[in-house]
């Protein structure tokens, strides 16, 4: 019942920055939680960062200080800022939300298409 839409991803040269953003549609009331995760290639899919519908947030130990998730409750978007970007950066990344409406018993996880996003040395 939500779609997730992402954009913002490319190539980018080690120390650049790129903004991915990812629009949501559906029943967005229903969001308890949006993130993002990576999956390098040949590598497992990894949390990345994510939000809460309260703003608390949680990111993995080698972003932290580089990469900035926020929450747009009015155009219902999330938007992962990523600054210092390295090589090891390198992955797909895809947009996440995980969703309760109130005849679930379950939440309901939602996945965006990926983007990729390639760090330069």
């Amino acid at each position: 019942q939500v779609q997730l839409v992402e954009s913002g991803g490319g190539l980018v040269q080690s120390g650049g920055s790129l903004r991915l953003s990812c629009a949501a549609s559906g029943t967005v009331q229903g969001i308890v939680t949006m993130g993002w995760y990576r999956q390098p290639a040949g590598k497992q899919r990894e949390l990345v960062a994510l939000i809460t519908s309260g703003g608390a947030t949680n990111y993995v130990d080698s972003v932290k200080g580089r990469f900035t998730i926020s929450r747009d409750s009015a155009k219902n978007t999330v938007d992962l800022q990523m600054d210092g970007l390295k090589p090891d950066d390198t992955a797909v990344y895809y947009c996440n939300a995980e969703v309760k409406l109130r005849f679930w018993t379950n939440l309901h996880t939602y996945w965006g298409q990926g983007t990729q996003v390639i760090v330069s040395s």
